[in-house]
């Protein structure tokens, strides 16, 4: 049943990344975004405090420094590729996470990598080679997308395998609250860059608030499955089915709303629909590896 949380999630991000794509085309900065769903995230993570747990001595503050800091920085890339790039580009390509999961945890616990794992990455290598071809109009942009996107998926990979280490010893309650904490201290350096008067837009705000809430709750979806139950390869192979949402429900956002989905036709978006296909069986291969 733990599963359905991550299933919840890769719905909310999809959403929630729409709504950041929204933003972007309205001219919200990406610090801006980052800095609201930073503080949205924090608070809603505060309320795990309640739930208890071990704690740690203050000696051992710089686990939860390390993975606030990865969890920034896998932000900042996610936003930074959806800005830059389209989110049926960006999401299938943040699915290769699972991928990066299974190679984390096989050097990190110097397991014997199976060959269903290189299988999986050569299906994902030509599932991007898929989706960037049908972005060869912009191909500058693609290639910039996956690049950050796979960065992103590689500092949210480390998390997660970080977060399932260090969760048993400290206790969801304390670990996820003190790192998120502390992510919203690392977010007060971005006030200088923050775009105050957009606060004042309500047409802004309609999208900046949901865009917020939606991120910070799969953030908490995911990231309290893997905490509570440590199943984080499992986990994150429900949640790369992001991939497939982010397909459909960007060009349909994109009929609606309009973006650079909305242009590039049915075939266009068929043949990254494959490649996304290929994405999904790949991370589907990865988890059924650790069986």
């Amino acid at each position: 049943m733990h599963l359905l949380l991550p299933l919840l999630a890769s719905v909310l991000f999809v959403c929630g990344l729409i709504f950041v794509k929204r933003l972007s085309t309205a001219g919200v900065g990406s610090v801006t975004i980052l800095f609201s769903s930073n503080v949205c995230t924090a608070i809603m993570f505060s309320v795990l405090w309640f739930f208890g747990g071990a704690g740690q001595p203050p000696s051992q503050l710089w686990q939860p420094g390390v993975i606030a800091a990865l969890f920034m920085f896998g932000l900042s890339f996610q936003f930074l590729a959806i800005r830059r790039g389209d989110v049926s580009v960006a999401t299938p390509v943040l699915g290769l996470k699972v991928v990066f999961v299974a190679l984390l945890l096989w050097i990190m616990a110097n397991e014997q990598l199976p060959k269903e794992v290189w299988l999986a990455a050569c299906l994902a290598t030509l599932g991007i080679g898929l989706i960037q071809w049908t972005g060869r109009h912009h191909a500058h942009h693609v290639v910039l997308t996956i690049v950050l996107s796979l960065l992103a998926a590689a500092c949210f990979a480390m998390f997660d395998v970080l977060v399932q280490r260090w969760a048993p010893a400290w206790g969801p309650g304390r670990l996820l609250p003190t790192a998120f904490w502390i992510v919203a201290l690392l977010s007060l350096g971005m006030l200088p860059w923050v775009q105050w008067h957009e606060f004042r837009n309500r047409s802004v705000l309609r999208l900046l608030v949901p865009a917020s809430l939606l991120i910070a709750l799969q953030a908490l979806c995911i990231i309290l499955a893997v905490a509570v139950f440590g199943d984080a390869a499992r986990i994150n192979v429900v949640y790369a089915l992001r991939g497939m949402w982010g397909v459909g429900l960007a060009w349909g956002a994109a009929m609606i709303w309009g973006g650079a989905e909305a242009d590039l036709g049915k075939s266009a978006m068929l043949t990254r629909a494959v490649g996304a296909i290929l994405l999904t069986v790949a991370v589907v291969l990865a988890i059924l590896a650790r069986d």
